[in-house]
């Protein structure tokens, strides 16, 4: 249970920093996620201390992945303690800006930037906008023109590093959406000579999320760092590299866990004496191990040789194993020391295939009735949740030295309804 030392048993029942995850569920319906709010401060902490040997890396900007977990008030905490935002939407600048993000401490990335979220983060007066893409850089300059403002902007330079994660979450490889090649960084520079609203500041490099290959972060490095030399030999300035983020966590006992130090060494090897400041934008490594998702069972169908667990927590509800076959430790509630397991295929109740958390896994003996915990499951979670099958979104709750706060409301169904209109003739 070290990866996710935050949710043990205690005195026979599964806990969060402490207290029992059986005890929040009395009187909440299931599902429900739970999160730990000292695992997030931890894990941005643990960031700093490794940066900390560093005169280059001391002053870094880390700036959490809205993406990954965009609740209110744990970003709020986050905010707190020292924390900007990366943000790919116009409701994550508001989320972050309503939770108490600085606006000087926000950068804004994504490939398909509006006209109405590049109004909405100028007027703000956020950071910096990572920008994608030519057309993108044309409309930034435009919209700031309209309100009198001037942009701040760095390039995205995609780096063609295999970052060796799952290709959907791949982003900086040669073909992938994301960014621009050398020369399009460099076309990017010399266009914004003639663009009068907007200030190109450096540039930004992002290849992928859950590594934990160092040396893929290196190329990528590397790669930049030349470009940034060729750039100022070209006589333009760059002030910031975004190094992203990707920072991989594990999901199960003996998993890799990444490791921060060595990641820090690397980057000050790339970038020291180089001049820039220095933006990184972890998510999943602050959030991922910090949440569970806690769901009741339902039924216990016994069809041949398959056993189905049948849980009230369906693919809308917990997304990542339906899209990328992902896995999630799945623990019961109370701790069973009997020993005696049976293989269950862990499925939901959505009308889809799809809707299953995993096939022939081995655990306790359960019943209907009994909770279990889908372990690390604090990032795109509840972020990536949805309606489907008119499944209303659930309850959000976390942990917080020792007391316990709804942080989101159970959304009802009748809300559901009040959104739509019939067609009046």
């Amino acid at each position: 249970m070290n990866f996710t030392r935050n949710f043990a048993y205690a005195n026979g029942a599964l806990a969060c920093d402490g207290v029992s995850l059986a005890e929040i569920a009395q009187n909440r319906a299931t599902p429900f996620y739970l999160y730990s709010v000292a695992h997030m401060r931890e894990r941005y902490q643990k960031l700093f201390e490794s940066f900390a040997p560093y005169p280059a890396l001391r002053s870094a900007l880390i700036c959490f992945a809205v993406k990954s977990c965009s609740n209110t008030a744990l970003l709020q905490k986050l905010f707190e303690a020292g924390a900007g935002a990366d943000i790919v939407s116009e409701g994550e600048l508001a989320r972050a800006l309503h939770a108490g993000a600085a606006p000087e401490r926000i950068v804004f990335s994504g490939v398909g930037k509006t006209r109405s979220e590049i109004r909405a983060a100028c007027l703000a007066g956020i950071k910096a906008f990572n920008v994608e893409s030519l057309e993108e850089l044309i409309l930034i300059n435009a919209v700031a023109a309209e309100e009198n403002r001037t942009a701040s902007a760095m390039i995205r330079f995609n780096p063609d590093v295999n970052a060796g994660t799952l290709d959907g979450i791949s982003t900086g490889r040669k073909g992938d959406k994301f960014g621009l090649d050398r020369d399009g960084v460099k076309k990017a520079f010399a266009m914004a000579k003639d663009l009068s609203n907007v200030s190109v500041r450096g540039v930004s490099v992002h290849i992928g999320s859950q590594i934990f290959f160092i040396d893929r972060f290196h190329d990528a490095y590397v790669r930049t760092r030349n470009l940034v030399r060729e750039i100022r030999a070209e006589g333009y300035v760059v002030k910031t590299v975004d190094c992203g983020g990707g920072f991989g966590i594990p999901y199960a006992e003996g998993e890799p866990v990444f490791n921060t130090n060595d990641y820090a060494e690397t980057v000050n090897d790339v970038f020291s004496g180089e001049n820039v400041e220095l933006i990184f934008e972890p998510g999943r490594f602050i959030a991922g191990n910090a949440g569970v998702l806690v769901t009741e069972i339902v039924y216990v169908k016994r069809e041949g040789d398959h056993i189905f667990l049948i849980t009230d927590a369906g693919m809308n509800d917990l997304a990542r194993p339906a899209i990328y076959g992902a896995r999630h430790e799945i623990l019961p509630l109370t701790e069973k020391k009997s020993g005696v397991t049976e293989c269950y295929d862990v499925v939901g109740p959505v009308c889809e295939s799809t809707d299953q958390f995993g096939k022939k896994i081995t655990l306790p003996i359960l019943q209907a009735g009994e909770k279990i915990a889908f372990l690390s499951a604090g990032a795109y979670g509840a972020s990536m949740s949805s309606e489907y099958n008119s499944r209303p979104l659930i309850e959000e709750v976390a942990v917080d030295q020792g007391k316990v706060y709804t942080v989101r409301r159970r959304q009802t169904i009748q809300s559901l309804l009040e959104r739509e209109r019939f067609i009046e003739q």
